[in-house]
């Protein structure tokens, strides 16, 4: 396998899908492995139901350091709730930098 193709995911990133119907939409990763990434967004993703997605199937958007991330970090219990929260604070952020930043 190309080192290449591998990219370096940490649990508590927050990932952007970028192929499938889920396309564009931000998760955090819960769990990884060589080739599949565990994600969680708190709405149609809950953390009883994560989406399996191939590594190259996503971008890293940020290396959170949220509290919501340090929570799935050392393993402490998550509400849903607090993961759209974050995900959309998040999401609002990059798109008022994508505007305002150039």
């Amino acid at each position: 396998m190309d080192p290449d193709s591998i990219l370096e995911f940490m649990i508590a990133d927050v990932v952007e899908s970028i192929a499938g119907r889920d396309a564009g939409t931000l998760y955090y990763v819960i769990a990884e492995d060589d080739t599949w990434l565990m994600l969680v967004n708190g709405k149609d993703r809950s953390l009883e139901k994560p989406k399996r997605k191939k590594r190259k199937h996503a971008r890293m958007v940020l290396r959170s350091d949220t509290r919501v991330a340090e929570k799935i970090r050392i393993g402490d219990k998550v509400q849903n709730s607090e993961l759209r929260r974050d995900l959309a604070y998040i999401r609002q952020k990059l798109q008022s930098n994508a505007i305002g930043g150039n």
